[in-house]
């Protein structure tokens, strides 16, 4: 089976490599983004391989499916860049790897956490300037204070149990509680989540219902001075209210890995460039917003983890067996993929 891959990084290309090395698979990698102009490079392959920032809406699939495409793996565990129902309509199963590494990025969020609080990044370039003075850098104690987590999955559990070892006091919201957190802390309604937490992070999918779920109402339920952390996906931020919060002084610090318009930021160096999105160029003049560029996942275990499961995912379309990651209701491929190796009985070239 060949398999176009896209928005391919040297680290994970080592790693896939690695985890396909006795499959039926064959990379073809592209360090391209999917989009419209780069879809093409698709052409003759059996699979493609995708990342956050692809895009998989109903145009691009038709295309895909018109040179062969047959199913798509994400290396990832959002889909909300995929049109699922469309995928449905063309038969194509999707798949993706729903818990590469919570850890990676519940320990991001922390890490965003003490930098933005403890104003680490500032302290850093000030002792490399020999300037040891301590005015603007007043953080608070993390401890007895209240974190709201919104998003109670694998890396919202994650982040709870990271919370109760610095001692602070948990509220929690999430369709769906986990048991596991129920012991940690205790579950409230989103608007008295953000109106009692001194600490905001969010680690829920983006759909329709959370789109913006940080917005203007929202922002002015939280407390003077309260800290917001995103992680997860980055529209379920409105940026410019958050921008014209920060502004107002009431917000008292932002921090986040992730971007609503990041596909066309994240992932490469602009260092040469003006940057031609106004609305993230504003954020960087604030002195109280700390960004990351979609870092949070981005650890050897978690790309260790992504290449096995994707290859596992791959390999289990390629045998036409159902795949337990599949999302949306095409799991299994119409006719079994081809590939280069030996035949078996029950597959079939395209």
């Amino acid at each position: 089976m060949k398999c176009a891959v896209f928005s391919t990084r040297p680290d994970e290309r080592r790693y896939l490599e690695q985890y396909a090395r006795d499959s039926q698979i064959e990379w073809v990698f592209h360090s391209e983004t999917l989009h419209p102009r780069t879809v093409s490079l698709a052409r003759d392959c059996q699979a493609i391989c995708v990342f956050v920032n692809d895009q998989l809406n109903a145009s691009i699939l038709d295309q895909l499916h018109a040179y062969g495409v047959r199913c798509i793996a994400l290396r990832c565990a959002g889909f909300n860049q995929v049109d699922l129902s469309h995928a449905d309509r063309l038969g194509i199963p999707v798949v993706r790897v729903p818990a590469y590494s919570p850890h990676a990025v519940a320990e991001h969020t922390f890490a965003l956490l003490l930098a933005i609080n403890r104003k680490i990044h500032k302290a850093y370039n000030r002792v490399r300037d020999s300037n040891f003075a301590l005015e603007g850098l007043l953080g608070f104690d993390l401890h007895g204070k209240t974190l709201g987590i919104v998003g109670t999955g694998k890396i919202g559990s994650c982040v709870a149990r990271i919370a109760h070892g610095f001692g602070m006091n948990i509220l929690l919201h999430d369709p769906i509680p986990s048991k596991e957190c129920e012991a940690l802390g205790r579950y409230v309604a989103l608007d008295a989540l953000l109106s009692q937490s001194k600490v905001v992070s969010l680690h829920c999918p983006l759909s329709d219902s959370t789109r913006h779920l940080i917005c203007t109402q929202s922002l002015a339920l939280m407390p003077p001075k309260a800290i917001l952390i995103n992680t997860s996906r980055g529209a379920l931020v409105d940026t410019p209210a958050v921008i014209q919060t920060l502004k107002s002084g009431h917000l008292g610090a932002l921090a986040i890995d992730v971007y609503e318009e990041e596909a066309d930021l994240f992932f490469a160096d602009h260092s040469g460039e003006v940057l031609q999105d106004d609305v993230f160029s504003r954020l960087l003049t604030f002195p109280n917003v700390l960004i990351t560029g979609h870092q949070a996942f981005f650890t050897e275990d978690a790309l260790q983890e992504i290449a096995k499961v994707t290859v596992a995912n791959l390999s289990s379309l390629l045998a036409g067996q159902p795949c337990k990651n599949a999302v949306g209701k095409a799991s299994l491929v119409p006719t079994a993929i081809g590939h280069n190796g030996p035949r078996h009985s029950s597959q079939t070239e395209l």
